[in-house]
């Protein structure tokens, strides 16, 4: 009966160890949920650096503190510091502001680009920001002065520029902007602190600004009240008693002597660098002087030529009769009568026999009228000189060359006998396609506009009008781009039958295949009965594969589509596949983007994401177009619709996450077609995708291995249908 008091005092301290073991759990339990306005935040930041892969993130929700996103920092249930150094990133740093309570973020060594956000105003507990080695630009946000709590800023290796007067008042203690374009004066109150590098900028260090640097102002009286070397310590000090007491009166006596050596390097460097380009330009000039001399030594010489070939004309010229001159009209005839004048031809080499001759009874009679060649040379009858001595070849090639220069006829550089392909003329080209009408536009891409053309014989055509923003290009560009696309020759492909390059227009004749495009049988058959069906589908990817494939691996030097899209799909009745506008790379411009209409400016999004940030044009660009249209074809979507909600608006940002997933890839496939595959079926082709869709170009794989996979694919989807 005694124990048992001792029993309930045993069970107090087990109870209390209890409540103890709860409360320490508690907090984790907080933690494992990340603040709303967090997960907001970090939302926003993977969608303006443009979606990459990285583990765990996401633009939609998500729990960035439970889940251990890469790169997170998390103090309970907020995100207090991100990390993503050397990722290579893309995009944009968007908005920061949302962010409640975070002290720190690096994102050296990426290549995010644009300017900073004018969002730093909420961010006064960021106390580290490191956005160095990217492609920034732009001049500092107004808002960064509200970053009460920041004591290091790195900036370096970027092109950020404007003046840095926003960060005066800043705690900093570790400041770096070395190597971008900064200008202005550097404000005083920067020059404390401890740590600070600003080399690689063009600050004005002139004397105008004495309050920006301490250095300035002794640039001019150094040479003149201290000693002949400007880097020796013992200089300084008398000479920082110059400038106004404001300036001294800032700094103690050790910064000054730092800032006064500094200031005779910088002097040094300056002075190195003037001398550099008095140098440089001292022999840039040598150069044009020999440029120029050597061109008018070559355009003397061949004036002498050319004075000393009229001056031999000039003999010919006793025979001539002033007093008949046929009309300029009969010059043609008369020159070409009138090319071996007398017996002397017949010492001429074969270059000169080669003329045509006129009869031996005419040739004593022998007529040359140079009045539409040199007229103010001919116009006096000379007295007859003596014989001059015999006309060597070349003399003689060179007197002919210089008659027909009024008559001469310049046609195209190139004709249709270097090419398979036929010349047609504009007037017949407006008879086949009723003058270029509305009614007669099958479809629009990035050059210009495709007509139907129908020839008298019933046969149909296609008729490509480069627009004016790509149609700039020279005859002989053109003519040269056209023999390239002669070769192109594959099923699978639209085959160039023509051109037309009279009066500056730009015109490509095309085989008629269809009006139907994969564009059209995707978003305009939505209903059941007309949609394509999956082996349809994937037959249109096998067979646009293959001339992707044809034009990266056939030739020499791969030739880039550039513009692969649906719309430039053709589908028969029977879904056979053939390919538009390949090899037109070089005729499509950066201006003619500039011009598109909003439909057209959609074609963008088909472009691979070098292309978008830098213009590089590889084959490896139409690979992520093909993975582009693939995701089209599982999902029915266009690459971009400003419909949806916000986070399913851009197609491969919104699908690429859930290609592996093969519950949210049932949920992605285009109703039209559910249950027609089996769920492997669906998932080699969602990873053939994802494969091609890579944002780095090198880790998309070549044409010739995706034909290889889809080829796989379609045999094994046919073996399951048996």
């Amino acid at each position: 009966m005694q124990r048992a008091p001792g029993c309930r005092r045993g069970a107090g301290p087990i109870l209390l160890l209890a409540l103890v073991a709860l409360a320490a759990a508690a907090p984790r339990l907080v933690r494992a949920v990340t603040d709303a306005a967090d997960v907001f935040a970090i939302n926003g930041l993977y969608i303006s650096l443009g979606s990459p892969p990285l583990p765990g993130w996401t633009g939609d929700g998500g729990d960035p503190c439970g889940e251990g996103w890469q790169g997170v920092l998390c103090t309970g249930s907020s995100i207090t510091g991100i990390t993503m150094n050397a990722a290579n990133l893309g995009g944009q740093l968007g908005s920061l502001g949302n962010f409640n309570a975070i002290t720190s973020m690096s994102v050296n060594g990426n290549h995010l680009s644009g300017g900073l956000p004018d969002t730093f105003d909420s961010l006064n507990r960021l106390v580290n920001l490191d956005i160095s080695s990217n492609n920034l630009t732009g001049v500092l946000p107004s808002s960064m002065k509200s970053l009460a709590s920041l004591t290091s800023l790195h900036m370096q290796d970027n092109q950020l520029s404007g003046t840095l007067n926003v960060l005066q008042g800043l705690p900093l203690k570790d400041l770096n902007i070395e190597n971008n374009i900064f200008s202005g004066p550097v404000p005083a109150s920067l020059l404390n602190i401890p740590n600070f590098k600003k080399d690689g900028n063009p600050f004005n260090t002139t004397s105008a600004s004495p309050p920006s640097t301490g250095p300035d102002p002794t640039l001019t009286p150094a040479p003149n009240t201290s000693n002949s070397t400007p880097p020796a310590p013992a200089p300084p000090s008398p000479s920082r008693a110059t400038p106004p007491p404001k300036t001294t009166s800032n700094y103690p006596e050790g910064s000054t002597t730092r800032d006064s050596t500094s200031s005779s390097r910088k002097h040094n460097t300056s002075t190195l660098k003037i001398v550099g380009f008095v140098l440089a330009g001292v022999v840039l000039f040598i150069v044009i002087v020999f440029l120029v001399l050597f061109c008018l030594s070559k355009y003397q010489g061949r004036q002498s030529r050319y004075d000393r070939n009229r001056s031999q004309l000039g003999g010919v010229h006793h025979r001539v009769e002033p007093q008949i001159k046929p009309p300029p009209v009969q010059q043609s005839n008369d020159i070409k009568e009138g090319e071996t004048p007398d017996r002397r031809v017949h010492q001429l080499s074969s270059s000169a026999a080669a003329l045509p001759k006129k009869s031996p009874e005419n040739q004593k009679e022998h007529i040359i009228n140079f009045d539409q060649t040199d007229s103010d040379l001919f116009h006096v009858s000379l007295p007859p000189p003596p014989p001059p001595p015999p006309l060597t070849p070349i003399e003689r090639v060179a007197a002919n060359l210089i008659v027909p220069l009024e008559k001469r006829y310049i046609p195209p550089p190139k004709t249709s006998s270097s090419t398979s392909s036929a010349s047609f003329s504009v007037a017949s080209l407006q008879q086949y396609t009723d003058s270029l009408r509305e009614e007669n536009v099958i479809r629009e891409s990035r050059l210009g506009r495709v007509y139907l053309a129908e020839l008298p014989d019933g046969k149909l055509l296609e008729v490509l009008k480069i627009g004016n923003a790509n149609g700039r290009i020279s005859v002989d560009d053109f003519l040269e781009q056209i023999e390239c696309i002669s070769d192109i020759k594959h099923p699978n492909i639209l085959e160039l039958v023509g051109y037309c390059a009279e009066y500056g227009q730009r015109l490509l004749v095309y085989e008629h295949f269809s009006r139907t495009t994969l564009d059209d049988a995707i978003h305009d058959g939505k209903d059941t009965e007309s949609a394509l069906s999956w082996n349809a589908r994937l037959q249109v990817a096998l067979g646009s594969g293959k001339a992707l494939e044809y034009l990266h691996h056939s030739f020499h030097s791969p030739i880039v589509h550039q513009n692969f899209e649906p719309a430039n799909v053709l589908l028969d009745k029977k879904f056979s596949v053939c390919v538009a506008e390949c090899g037109l790379a070089e005729l499509m411009t950066s201006s003619s983007v500039t011009q598109l209409s909003g439909r057209m400016r959609a074609s963008l999004d088909y472009e691979a994401p070098e292309f978008q940030d830098y213009g590089v044009i590889s084959e490896r660009g139409d690979v992520y177009s093909f993975g582009v249209v693939m995701l089209e074809l599982l999902t029915g979507r266009k690459p971009y619709d400003s419909s949806r909600p916000r986070h399913e608006q851009h197609l491969v940002r919104w699908a690429s996450w859930q290609l592996h997933d093969i519950e949210s890839l049932s949920k992605m496939v285009d109703p039209p077609i559910r249950g027609q595959c089996s769920e492997k079926a669906l998932s080699h082709f969602a990873d053939i995708i994802s494969r091609c869709i890579q944002r780095q170009p090198e880790f998309r794989p070549p044409m010739s291995d995706i034909v290889q996979d889809l080829t796989r694919l379609v045999n094994a989807t046919g073996e399951e249908s048996e």
